[in-house]
């Protein structure tokens, strides 16, 4: 998640990551919209639904990308090690050849060491990706096979050169690879384990005759993972994909939101002219909820920040999601101070933490039903501190 975020980088220094904290599911439920069904998966279910998450629920986001290369099965695992309540495996990409993979962007030349790799420099390209020119190595131009010669590094290594360690460790899982993760995780574990998968850039790849809704679907259907009650969130930034995935399947579906002035990819490519601003309107919010469980905004959306970066004014997003039946998931909690509101930064080094758990008790005192987070731990230690009061 998150091609629309603000990501912050900044000359390193960084302190060292906070000891993982299992925690227990504590707290109260969330809540599905009122369209939402209480039938028992037969295969891969997640027994009481979404319903039967903690709230606020903890997403590992990418996995523990504040700790491990993202989108790699040893961040997946650590977030899991850690005790979040989903991991967020993965962003979906295609192969040439169809097959779905997990990267953060088509454009891999910031996540792995194809860069290294001198048989495959002439893949070396420049794209519009929705609207944006961008250079790099693309997914859709890769085999499986080939995609599975490179490995994965560290995305942002001047925040995080502590994850640059791990560089070259894992290489790019499939999206059935990660079910099958999923499984052997849940068995051994003997509890369920949930996946919030996100559709990437949608629309740029059905162009290209890759389209993703159906490949998702199949996948799903194949595991027996596409049921009202199955342990897997699909997210994707175009509501149209979203309302294509319904149609398809019966798992929970997000909207992702991201700043109130932008536009979905999919809206500018149909022409129609409202903005994510336009979305959150209770009017906005009622379309969403028919078709979808829940919206994935931008912090900035529920606290927005003033001209210095200093958390303002609630608004009503919450409430105003809440009237609908619709749950809140919005991303993304970091610990280093770039990434965190300006008011609860914490001296003079740039990526030193902050005081993160003041903003975790701040965003969480709106109501929000969960948070996507690099660090799992931290959030989990946040929310016992909440919960707890």
């Amino acid at each position: 998640m998150g091609t629309q975020e603000n990501e912050q980088t900044a000359v390193t220094g960084r302190r060292m990551l906070l000891g993982a904290a299992v925690l227990g599911a504590g707290g109260a439920v969330l809540g599905l919209s009122g369209t939402a069904k209480a039938a028992e998966a037969r295969h891969g279910g997640g027994g009481g639904g979404v319903k039967s998450l903690p709230k606020p629920t903890i997403i590992g986001h990418r996995g523990a990308s504040g700790y491990r290369p993202e989108h790699t099965l040893g961040s997946y695992q650590l977030a899991l090690d850690m005790g979040a309540d989903i991991v967020e495996a993965g962003d979906l990409v295609p192969t040439r050849d169809g097959h779905l993979v997990c990267r953060h962007e088509p454009e891999i030349g910031g996540t792995t060491d194809v860069a290294d790799h001198p048989e495959f420099a002439d893949r070396r390209k420049t794209k519009s990706l929705d609207g944006v020119a961008t250079t790099g190595w693309f997914t859709e131009d890769f085999t499986l096979a080939e995609l599975k010669t490179l490995r994965a590094t560290e995305r942002i290594p001047a925040n995080r050169p502590h994850n640059t360690l791990y560089n070259g460790r894992w290489e790019i899982p499939t999206f059935e690879e990660v079910l099958r993760w999923q499984d052997e995780q849940t068995r051994r574990r003997g509890k369920q384990v949930w996946i919030y998968p996100e559709l990437k850039h949608p629309t740029y790849f059905r162009k290209q005759g890759l389209a993703l809704e159906e490949r998702v679907a199949k996948v799903l259907r194949k595991y027996g993972r596409d049921r009202r009650n199955s342990p897997v969130i699909l997210q994707s930034f175009e509501p149209t994909s979203i309302q294509r995935l319904n149609k398809l399947v019966d798992n929970p579906l997000v909207v992702l939101l991201s700043g109130a002035a932008s536009r979905p990819w999919d809206f500018v490519e149909t022409g129609d002219p409202r903005t994510v601003a336009d979305l959150v309107k209770p009017a906005g919010l009622r379309e969403i909820a028919s078709y979808a469980q829940g919206i994935g905004p931008t912090l900035d959306l529920v606290i927005p920040k003033d001209a210095a970066g200093n958390l303002t004014t609630p608004t009503t997003l919450v409430a105003d999601a809440h009237k609908v039946g619709l749950i809140l998931h919005p991303y993304t909690m970091r610990n280093e101070n770039p990434f965190l509101p300006a008011n609860f930064r914490k001296g003079t080094d740039a990526d030193a933490y902050g005081d993160v758990f003041g903003a975790y008790r701040t965003y969480f005192a709106t109501g929000i039903d969960g948070v996507f987070t690099d660090n799992p731990d931290t959030g989990l230690l946040a929310r016992e501190d909440f919960v707890n009061g």
